[in-house]
Order: structure tokens, then C-alpha cells, then sequence
């Protein structure tokens, strides 16, 4: 088993007109207050930690089974961008969500790059989620390898997280995992998209400003393992905005593109229909017609995607056959992207189409035939009802998303931060099985 310990470390002080939190800056949401449906929600406070302690040892059975108390309710918190901005940011639940986390025994990661922080929702001991939230710079592509690591795209940094608790261990007395970067890749700002990690454990990435699939490179930025047929040259320039990245048995299985564009900036002018799947292994194109695709994901032999620029979530069907065609199942109030699936249930990210890379497109159409306005946050699909079942929102200051994760075991989870001074408090090793040492 291995020890831990953590001791406090100082605050730090926000940007002005961001919202950004670390564990020393305490600015996490941790307790949401419950209140019943027929409520009006209102915006409080969030409560401050005073900074993380050393992992206790005693297990808290009630880490998982909070959910069999809790009420149905919508939960709000509000987080104060700085003390010179008026930004803020409110966080809204549904009643279910909480019982659908831990029935599913999953907690939530997700990235926004706009905000700068990797976010984890989870199940409070006690009753009641808990949003937990860490500085990262320019979070985007997930990839969850087990229940006690995941890899992240941020900034100019291939990032490998490893929970550092043992399944007694606890921090503050409630998180049951705590995530810290153990492996970190110096790759520059690629624009890195999705990310995957291959057979061999090596971390796979969407190079978006090389048009290329790569890895990382014990002497460059990167290594490029595969580009499209259609990109004449490896050129630093975003010709296609490659982005979507799926896996399959530690290979990379098809990615997805807003265009076939090899000029550069071309993609832009493709927005509406150039979006492409490619079949990796084939390099040929076996979708065409989607508008800003994003996130593939095999689950049970198909093909799903987002379809970004109509708020579509769907499958590709005959993609073996090589000339897929797009189904849409349900459509989703916002600019898709951030997929993961699990017993039947999608989840969903979902982002305000405000800048105009996003605007402009059959969205806004869909969005005004449902007298709908757009979502920043999460929805849960039931793929049999195609239908919303639970959701966690964010309005304010946050408006977008890039990536959604499910981290399965932990019910409520923590990250730390690169730059967090709790990087340097936070020690872990293994036991020695005598018990000696």
C-alpha cells in the first residue's frame, strides 16, 4: 500500500476576468447545496477548503452510497472570477444525476480550454456532488486508461495522470483518488486534439497544426505516425483541422476532420458539409457530409460521433463497408463535443457557439425551430430512449467544453495541477510487504 502526505500550500491570486482554481487556490465548488425541484435555484457561495491534509486512512463507506440518501434536487454554486470582475460562473445539476453517477459507479472529468481547468465531478460522502477543479493550461483531449490514470493534451504538454491513494486512503476525508502528473511530455503548442495511448503505452495525439496523427519523441516536439492522403506535405499549417480521434485495441481506428482542405486555413470555408471520417489503417475517407465533426468513439462495433455543427450525436453506419453514411439518433442544444459511453448512457459536451468559428452553421436553425438557446455542460443520453435523462450545466463566464472522460471506481475524485503548489507536498511510495524499511 502506498503512504502519502500533503501539507498545506499558499493561495495564489486569479487572473482578472477568468476563472481559474487550483487545490491551493481553493476556488473548487466542493459542497453543492441541495434543494428541491420545484425550487427556484438560487447562486451561493461555495464553501473554501483550507487547504489539503494528509490522506487519511480510514475508509469512508459512504463515498459510493451518498446517492441512496440523496434528495432529488437542483444544486447551484457560483465562483467569483476575481475581485475585480463581475464574471461568474454557476454550476446547475439535475435531480438524478448524483444516483445516476453512483449507480453507474463513475465520476466525471472534463476539459474546457477557454477557462484553463481540468474539472472532476463526483459523489460527496455525505450526499450531494462535488466539482472539483485544477489549473491546467489549455486542457483538451482525454484518455482514460483505467480507474487510476489517465493522459491529457494541455498547452504545449502531453500530460500522464496517476491516482496516488490506495483504495483506504482518503484526502481531506473525501477524495478517494488524487490524480497527479507523473509523466510529462514537452511536445510545444501543437494545437494537440484528442489523444489515445497504443499498445505499446505510448500517448497517440491529434496534431491539429500538422495535419498528422503523432507521438511523442525522446529528441523533438512530436513523431509523425500517420497523416491523411490528402495532405501533401508534414507543414506547419491547420489545413484540415484534424481533431477526432478513435482507438481500437491500442490502435488508432479512424479520426475526424472539418474538411479535406490542403491550404492552409481551408477547413474554414467547409464548415457546413466538408467534414470527413477517415479509416486510419485504410487512410481512406468512408464518411463524408458532416458538418465539424468531433469526437469518434467505437462502442459495441459502431461508430459514434458528434456532428458539432448541427448538434447531432449519431452513428456512422456501413463504415466497414467504406461508404459510411451519418445517422443522427438525438440532437443536443449546443456545439457537440466531449463523448463517452457507458451501459446504454452518453455523455455528452456541450458548448455556446459565441465565436465565429462556430456561428453560422445549421445549429443556429435547429437551435431556433426548439426556441432553444445553447448549452455549456454535460447531458446524459439513454441511447434506447434517445433522450436526456440527467445533465450537469454551466452558464456564465465558462462557455465552453472540449473533452468528457468517465473515470470508473471513484466516486469523487481530485486532480492536481502542474503549477500547484501542492506538486511539491504531495509524496507517495509503496510499502514494503514486511512491513519494513
Amino acid at each position: 500500500m502506498a503512504k502519502a502526505s500533503l501539507k498545506e500550500g499558499p493561495r495564489s491570486k486569479t487572473k482578472q476576468g477568468t476563472v481559474r482554481a487550483d487545490p491551493a487556490q481553493r476556488e473548487d465548488v466542493g459542497e453543492i447545496p441541495q434543494m428541491p425541484d420545484s425550487a427556484n435555484p438560487k447562486e451561493t457561495n461555495p464553501p473554501v477548503e483550507e487547504g489539503l491534509k494528509k490522506p487519511s486512512t480510514e475508509k469512508n463507506e459512504g463515498a459510493i452510497a451518498t446517492a441512496e440518501t440523496a434528495t432529488a434536487a437542483i444544486a447551484t454554486a457560483q465562483i467569483k472570477a476575481s475581485v475585480d470582475s463581475p464574471q461568474t460562473t454557476t454550476f446547475t445539476q439535475s435531480g438524478g444525476l448524483v444516483d445516476r453517477l453512483a449507480a453507474l459507479k463513475v465520476s466525471l472529468i472534463f476539459s474546457s480550454y477557454q477557462s484553463g481547468l481540468l474539472y472532476m465531478l463526483g459523489c460527496k460522502p455525505g450526499g450531494g456532488a462535488h466539482l472539483h477543479q485544477s489549473a491546467m493550461k489549455k486542457p483538451m483531449g482525454l484518455c482514460v486508461e483505467d480507474s487510476d490514470s489517465f493522459t491529457l493534451s494541455a498547452g504545449f504538454q502531453i500530460m500522464r495522470f496517476q491516482n496516488g491513494l490506495d483504495a483506504n486512503e482518503r484526502v481531506n476525508d473525501m477524495f478517494d483518488a488524487c490524480y497527479v502528473p507523473r509523466q510529462t511530455y514537452n511536445t510545444g503548442e501543437l494545437d494537440a486534439h484528442d489523444i489515445g495511448i497504443d499498445k505499446n503505452g505510448l500517448p497517440l495525439f491529434i496534431n491539429t497544426r500538422f495535419n498528422c496523427l503523432a507521438t511523442t519523441d525522446p529528441r523533438h516536439s512530436f513523431r509523425e505516425v500517420w497523416r491523411p492522403a490528402f495532405i501533401s506535405a508534414l507543414i506547419d499549417e491547420d489545413r484540415c483541422h484534424l481533431n477526432g480521434l478513435a482507438m481500437e485495441d491500442g490502435e488508432a481506428a479512424y479520426v475526424t476532420a472539418v474538411s479535406q482542405s490542403d491550404t492552409i486555413d481551408g477547413w474554414r470555408d467547409r464548415r457546413d458539409d466538408g467534414g470527413i471520417v477517415i479509416d486510419v489503417r485504410s487512410n481512406k475517407i468512408v464518411c463524408k457530409g458532416l458538418s465539424m465533426p468531433h469526437s469518434p468513439r467505437l462502442h459495441n462495433g459502431e461508430l459514434w460521433l458528434l456532428n458539432s455543427g448541427t448538434g447531432e450525436l449519431g452513428v456512422v453506419e456501413g463504415v466497414a463497408s467504406g461508404k459510411g453514411k451519418f445517422v443522427p439518433r438525438v440532437f443536443c442544444p449546443g456545439f457537440s463535443r466531449g463523448l463517452a459511453i457507458k451501459d446504454g448512457f452518453a455523455f455528452v459536451g456541450l458548448s455556446k457557439p459565441r465565436y465565429k468559428r462556430f456561428e453560422g452553421l445549421a445549429l443556429d436553425q435547429r437551435l431556433a425551430e426548439a426556441d432553444s438557446a445553447p448549452w455549456c455542460g454535460i447531458q446524459i443520453i439513454d441511447l434506447a430512449k434517445g433522450a436526456c435523462v440527467d445533465w450537469f450545466r454551466i452558464d456564465g463566464a465558462v462557455s465552453e467544453i472540449y473533452d468528457v472522460a468517465l473515470l470508473e471506481g471513484h466516486a469523487c475524485p481530485m486532480a492536481i495541477g502542474p503549477t500547484a503548489p501542492e506538486m511539491a507536498k504531495f509524496i507517495t511510495h509503496e510499502k514494503p510487504e514486511n512491513g519494513g524499511g
